[in-house]
């Protein structure tokens, strides 16, 4: 295969997970690195550089859609990214003193626990009455387009919101994921946010968390611009399609593909892990 098929075959896969990242809020990056290390054989390290510069293309391409919709929330965002951010630091320092095989067994791991929860869960959240005592301080009650006007809602435990994403900061950094799937799970079913407010909050701060442990692995020599480039541009473009495609498909059949899809590559993952293939 010669490096210009093989650009474009990256280029195509990128662009098809740009389009699942910015349609369940996971930033492309819990597709991008199963392909990157099981269709194409890339180093695992490599991957993830390549997939952390990819989530910030995402988080960029689909955010100003989303806010221009009325879907993100802005204060509810910026509050959880300072914790986001500070594990993010914390998991690109862990992974250089981590074997390949082990940080895939974690990815397998954290992608099994997020298709369960995901899957499990089949109706929308019904937004409380009533702001936990943070966020009426912090003023992160808000409203969502919902047919035939705006319908309000307030976040709850913001606290325990706070502490997950220190979490998903870390897996960002150490799995190169953006931890978008920890973030959507965290706001939908802990702070009790509507789905879609949820991932499109989750596409404006994955970026940011992936700038942070980006430039960590930039240092370490793990950005290949060979595989950053096709992945880059290919996720971008991909962000920016299922952006548009978010306020046309229903919510359920989001969770139901999610799953099914992250399940294979989680199997997949635990398996060359364990077996030494990585």
């Amino acid at each position: 295969m010669t490096i210009i098929n093989l650009t474009m075959l990256i280029f195509a896969g990128s662009l098809a997970a740009g389009v699942i990242g910015a349609l369940t809020g996971l930033g492309g990056g819990v597709l991008l690195v199963p392909m990157l290390v099981l269709l194409f054989h890339i180093n695992l390290r490599y991957a993830v550089g390549a997939s952390l510069i990819s989530v910030i293309a995402t988080s960029s391409g689909a955010a100003a859609a989303y806010l221009r919709e009325g879907y993100t929330n802005l204060r509810v965002g910026m509050f959880l990214q300072v914790s986001a951010t500070a594990g993010a630091l914390l998991g690109a320092i862990v992974a250089g003193h981590l074997r390949a095989g082990v940080i895939a067994v974690i990815f397998g791991l954290v992608l099994m626990y997020s298709a369960f929860l995901s899957f499990r869960r089949q109706e929308e959240v019904e937004p409380s009455g009533l702001p936990g005592p943070l966020a009426a301080r912090l003023k992160m009650g808000s409203s969502y387009p919902v047919p035939g006007g705006w319908k309000s809602y307030y976040p709850c435990h913001s606290f325990a919101g706070f502490g997950i994403m220190l979490v998903a900061g870390t897996l960002s950094g150490l799995l190169g994921i953006g931890s978008g799937a920890v973030k959507v799970l965290a706001m939908d079913q802990v702070m009790r946010l509507p789905y879609k407010v949820s991932t499109t909050t989750s596409n404006f701060m994955i970026g940011i968390t992936a700038a942070a442990s980006a430039g960590i692995y930039f240092r370490d020599g793990f950005i290949d611009p060979g595989v950053t480039m096709p992945v880059m541009l290919g996720v971008f473009l991909g962000a920016l399609v299922g952006a548009k495609l978010l306020m046309r498909i229903k919510t359920e059949s989001l969770r139901l593909f999610f799953s099914l899809v992250i399940l294979a590559m989680a199997l997949e993952m635990i398996y060359s892990g364990l077996s030494g293939k990585l």
